[in-house]
């Protein structure tokens, strides 16, 4: 049976090298083998001449000695790492797609160029972070944090978060670290000038009775995993700003692919979309359990 695979999108960008950096200490941590995958196309759509030759053996060469720098690069990082590196011809992002399925996990950088062309979220990595068939991570803000920081997830009762609840749990054992679960709702307040004689909400009782649901989320992933601290928040504000602000003292943020209710369009496009445009540290799209009711 083959070792699980850690998939990197490369491309000799900076924030690639970070991406490379982190995947290959996870890979370590799970004793998983780590590709490297430096996705390239010659091809130019829409030429009337015939493109190829020198030109196609040139980009193999480039993408080849890419992809060689970066496996040098992991073994710098992680040198017990066991590492290969792959030069695709291909698209991109439906390229890294594909990979996902079979991969334990998917990890892209917050940005690119060259080979794994404009890896910028909005684009390649934006595609791959939305569609990919298993979990992704990319790799921003400060990917070597301090290892006794905790993991942030985003809780609320969806199937989705569940799941990534249960990631969570996992990376904290993984790391010898906490979590920290996090439910944010909005309140029920009437709007400012309504004339309907609505009673205002009590906002230390919704707190509380947020709270408790919170707990009542995490509390079977708690009693599987007895010896992580955990930490329940319930806060009265916007998911995305919430969660953005944790991730300055996170190690890892994680969140589902769907949401509801208090954590309201937790969708790739919402609240996950800010993440990976704005947080200060990894954020990890924890793909399964996904409902698909709606």
């Amino acid at each position: 049976m083959n070792p699980p695979e850690i998939i990197v999108g490369v491309d000799g960008s900076a924030a690639s090298r970070a991406a490379i950096q982190w995947a290959a200490t996870e890979a370590v941590r799970r004793n998983s083998e780590l590709v490297l995958a430096n996705v390239y196309d010659w091809r130019v759509v829409g030429s009337r001449a015939p493109i190829g030759g020198a030109i196609a053996d040139d980009a193999r060469m480039r993408a080849e000695e890419l992809v060689e720098s970066a496996v040098a690069d992991a073994r710098t990082f992680e040198p017990d790492v066991h590492v290969r590196g792959e030069a695709v011809l291909g698209s991109p992002g439906a390229t890294l797609i594909n990979a996902s399925a079979d991969a334990d996990l998917v990890v892209v950088g917050g940005r690119g160029r060259g080979g794994f062309a404009s890896l910028l979220l909005g684009s390649v990595g934006q595609q791959v972070a939305t569609h990919a068939k298993g979990p992704v991570v990319v790799v921003r803000g400060r990917p070597d944090i301090a290892g006794g920081a905790p993991i942030v997830v985003g809780v609320d009762g969806t199937p989705s978060a569940d799941h990534a609840v249960g990631a969570a749990f996992e990376q904290a054992v993984a790391r010898g670290t906490s979590v920290v679960a996090v439910r944010a709702y909005t309140p029920n307040d009437p709007p400012v000038g309504s004339r309907v004689a609505l009673r205002l909400e009590n906002r230390e009782q919704r707190r509380v009775a947020e709270h408790a649901t919170l707990v009542s989320d995490v509390a079977p992933w708690k009693d599987k995993h007895p010896d992580i601290a955990v930490e329940c928040v319930a806060v009265d504000g916007h998911a995305p700003e919430v969660l953005i602000g944790l991730s300055y003292t996170a190690q890892l943020v994680a969140v589902g692919t769907r949401g509801h209710g208090g954590f309201a369009g937790l969708l790739l496009g919402s609240v996950g979309l800010e993440l990976l445009h704005h947080a200060e540290c990894p954020v990890l799209i924890a793909r399964g359990g996904e409902d698909t009711s709606t």
